[in-house]
């Protein structure tokens, strides 16, 4: 059976303790792929969250004719870029990422404190609920949360507290900002200029040590400038692939 029609497949990797049925509409307009997803929502540690990526890529490498693309969101993009370090990507996709998420003072415009990634796992096992509902109310701007709240449903994730820690522990942990000059593939990057969570300065920054980077900016847009907006990005990422 053939893979894909005419783009080649795309691993998808989702946000932190969010689904993967967000990227449904996205993947929908992109029926010229092949599309799969990493489940990582019960990994029991980093380590296992690492493991799943890392397992999915290879097997998609050894088994797809095509080229592999690995779209990645937030957490996700992280994730990828270690993919794509590793030469197990021939394209990334990426939504509102960062080379490091934990940045020292003097970098916060383009990330956030390690003292305030361990406040909120410390928080989750206390009450997750208010943790996760604090970090949803950052993901979009005051006028996409009041323009399309239907939307907002699809984020919602079922994952585990022992994968909600997981996903922190690596947002704390993996950085990939010193080996962003080993990464040659094509990388799209997509995100909002209004971002709380991935601040753009952080692709912006991405964009000028990545050597084949292309950056779409998505104006007054915050954490998650797909979803509302899955036709213009679909036929973003359809034209740049092209274009590879």
């Amino acid at each position: 059976m053939m893979r894909s029609q005419l783009g080649g497949t795309i691993l998808w990797l989702t946000g932190w303790s969010m689904s993967n049925k967000v990227f449904d509409r996205l993947r929908g307009l992109l029926p010229d792929f092949h599309h799969v997803s990493v489940e990582y929502s019960a990994a029991a540690s980093s380590e296992e969250m690492l493991h799943l990526t890392e397992t999915a890529a290879k097997s998609l490498r050894s088994s797809c004719s095509g080229p592999l693309l690995i779209g990645g969101w937030s957490l996700g993009g992280l994730l990828a870029l270690k993919l794509a370090d590793q030469k197990l990507a021939d394209g990334l996709i990426l939504f509102s990422a960062t080379a490091r998420f934990t940045r020292p003072k003097e970098q916060q415009n383009r990330g956030w404190a390690d003292a305030y990634v361990r406040q909120m796992i410390t928080g989750l096992q206390r009450d997750r609920q208010a943790v996760e509902r604090k970090f949803r109310q950052m993901i979009f701007t005051p006028l996409e949360a009041a323009s399309e709240p239907g939307n907002h449903h699809s984020l919602i994730g079922n994952w585990t507290t022992p994968a909600l820690i997981a996903g922190l522990e690596t947002l704390r942990h993996v950085e990939c900002l010193s080996r962003l000059p080993a990464i040659h593939c094509p990388v799209l990057l997509i995100h909002g200029t209004e971002d709380q969570i991935c601040p753009y300065e952080a692709a912006e920054e991405l964009l000028m040590q990545l050597s084949q980077a292309k950056l779409l900016a998505i104006p007054d847009s915050g954490h998650a400038p797909f979803v509302g907006r899955e036709a213009l990005i679909a036929e973003s990422i359809r034209s740049w692939w092209h274009d590879q």
